[in-house]
């Protein structure tokens, strides 16, 4: 069996993991701190989340958003599909689906940034020769020993020639977004700035035009072709805060991703349904279903 590998050998000189392996530009962005193999398909990921964050903490530093878990989730894949299954740098990565519960009560911001545990197992690995092509993973996130979180994941990697067909030709280089329309004010989707504003006023109740500023050093930590999932997400979390006027937060995510949602078009962030099993939230461009998130909520 392959010997277990880590970064963070020494508790108390953690540091973390090269930003390129989670696709990442920014240090500061760049969640995770090294991993250990438990089994085949079975890992552990280590990572610390700080006390203030330029979106995913709340303003008065109190609470950790459930999105911050996403991103651990997601970067935790990312990273063990590079380093465990060999999947070279510069391959794209193409999220399918996301299913997230959340826990708030473990989400309390502390005195010391959170150190965070996430037990990952991966299922269904597709292969293409020697590598994989898609595959899926579940993710037990926690907290001192306490569940923060559970995810299940799937997702695509291509190389970068395959992506370029896929993209025919459109490029960061190549593709000129949209200006960014006037967003809802920030306390309306409980933000701080209105530079974090994802939703722009649309022609109805429940339906907003997806606001997308490819400046965000979060969303847009380094150039992309098209809006990332994480913007998305965020999205289906304003329309349901909206939706509530703020009374209930979103702490579970079951989100389909269909299409690549463009920049250079207008895209429109809709609520289609409100029931017992939570807010259904859709995304549309050009007639399509960009993708489909349905938001558990509890109260405030």
């Amino acid at each position: 069996m392959p010997q277990p590998r880590q970064l963070a050998g020494n508790p108390a000189m953690t540091a973390t993991v090269p930003r390129q392996l989670v696709h990442r530009a920014a240090v500061a962005e760049t969640l995770l701190t090294g991993w250990h193999r438990l089994a085949d398909d079975r890992f552990t990921v280590a990572a610390q989340w700080p006390r203030a964050h330029a979106l995913h903490v709340s303003a008065d530093w109190t609470a950790y958003d459930p999105l911050l878990a996403v991103e651990t989730v997601r970067q935790s894949g990312t990273l063990l599909t590079h380093t465990e299954y060999d999947v070279p740098l510069g391959h794209r990565f193409v999220l399918d689906a996301f299913d997230v519960t959340t826990f708030p009560e473990q989400l309390r911001v502390g005195a010391l940034p959170a150190e965070i545990e996430a037990d990952i197992v991966f299922t269904d690995v597709q292969y293409r020769g020697r590598r994989p092509v898609s595959a899926r993973y579940s993710a037990e996130v926690l907290r001192a020993g306490e569940r923060v979180a559970t995810a299940d994941v799937a997702f695509t990697c291509m190389s970068e020639a395959v992506h370029r067909r896929l993209r025919s030709g459109r490029t960061p280089d190549t593709v000129t977004a949209l200006p960014p329309p006037p967003g809802l004010p920030p306390a309306a989707v409980d933000r701080a700035l209105p530079g974090d504003v994802v939703l722009a006023p649309a022609d109805r109740r429940g339906r907003w035009r997806l606001r997308v500023d490819t400046a965000h050093p979060v969303f847009f930590d380094h150039p992309l072709d098209h809006v990332p999932g994480m913007l998305l997400l965020e999205a289906a979390r304003q329309a349901t805060v909206v939706h509530t006027a703020g009374r209930r937060v979103p702490v579970a995510y079951r989100s389909r991703f269909h299409r690549y949602a463009e920049l250079d078009e207008p895209a429109w962030i809709e609520i289609r349904r409100a029931d017992g099993a939570g807010i259904q939230v859709v995304g549309v461009q050009g007639g399509s279903t960009l993708f489909d998130c349905l938001v558990a909520t509890a109260d405030r």
